[in-house]
């Protein structure tokens, strides 16, 4: 990897270069930083520019390489404009990673109550945002006979109690991987899911809030732990976006020690 990639100037020499939506914290973090310690260019994208270029100092930090950009997956102008600056900028694009969910995507739903405003906001992100993002990328993976991979949950595919919402738009998320899978094929571009049980901000504080949670999680997991965003969930991610996986599309994998093992 160049030095001009990881200082975020022009190179259009970089060997691999992989997006990841909703990359400031959590999973997207974790992800970002995976993939730049396998060798990736990672253009870390977040709603606030400067959350992203935190993630990306610590990538350089650490020898990788990396840079931030501005991107909203409920606005097709700033997905589209996120892709199309990596692109300029780097001269391709190999891998996306659609991340990004609802802040509120952890939020209890009383569904009888709930009303189709915290509706749009779960689809929006996770929906909405997967047809925008894959959109606006496959011109530039076809190019690369690259890779999409969709962040799901093992809730969109055994439901969850009071997630009914998160629930609902994780599930149709499997369902658009297929599709698109089957369509793309053809065209040499990989689509799969990973669907992930591990730490983030959210699931942190709601560790905090209740000091049980956390056992209660880990006891029905038979490998007694929840993952690492790095190190757990962002190798097999890494595998899915790069040359390793270059026979695997259309599947869903999930990764979380164990918890769902016959879903």
């Amino acid at each position: 990897m160049t030095e001009n990639a990881a200082a975020g100037t022009e190179d259009t020499t970089t060997a691999h270069v992989a997006l990841v939506t909703g990359a400031a914290a959590g999973l997207g973090k974790g992800i970002a930083l995976a993939l730049a310690a396998a060798g990736s260019t990672v253009v870390v994208t977040a709603r606030r520019h400067a959350a992203g270029a935190e993630v990306v100092e610590e990538i350089t930090a650490r020898g990788g390489a990396g840079w931030a950009t501005e991107c909203d997956v409920t606005s097709a102008e700033s997905v589209r404009a996120a892709i199309e600056a990596t692109v300029a900028r780097f001269g391709r694009l190999d891998a996306v990673v659609h991340n990004a969910t609802s802040r509120r995507s952890s939020e209890p739903v009383d569904f009888e109550r709930a009303g189709p405003r915290l509706w749009r906001e779960h689809a929006d992100v996770s929906l909405t945002g997967s047809f925008t993002v894959a959109h606006a990328a496959y011109p530039h993976l076809r190019e690369t006979r690259g890779a999409l991979l969709l962040l799901t949950s093992p809730a969109g595919m055994r439901g969850s109690a009071n997630l009914s919402f998160y629930a609902g738009v994780k599930g149709a998320q499997r369902g658009f991987v297929k599709a698109l899978a089957r369509e793309w094929g053809a065209s040499g571009v990989r689509v799969n899911g990973l669907a992930p049980l591990a730490v983030t901000p959210a699931l942190a504080a709601a560790f905090e809030a209740d000091p049980t949670m956390e056992s209660r999680i880990a006891d029905k997991v038979p490998m007694h732990r929840v993952g690492d965003p790095e190190t757990d969930i962002g190798a097999p991610a890494t595998f899915l976006c790069t040359a390793g996986s270059r026979y695997i599309t259309g599947q869903t994998l999930i990764v979380n020690g164990g918890r769902d093992t016959f879903l």
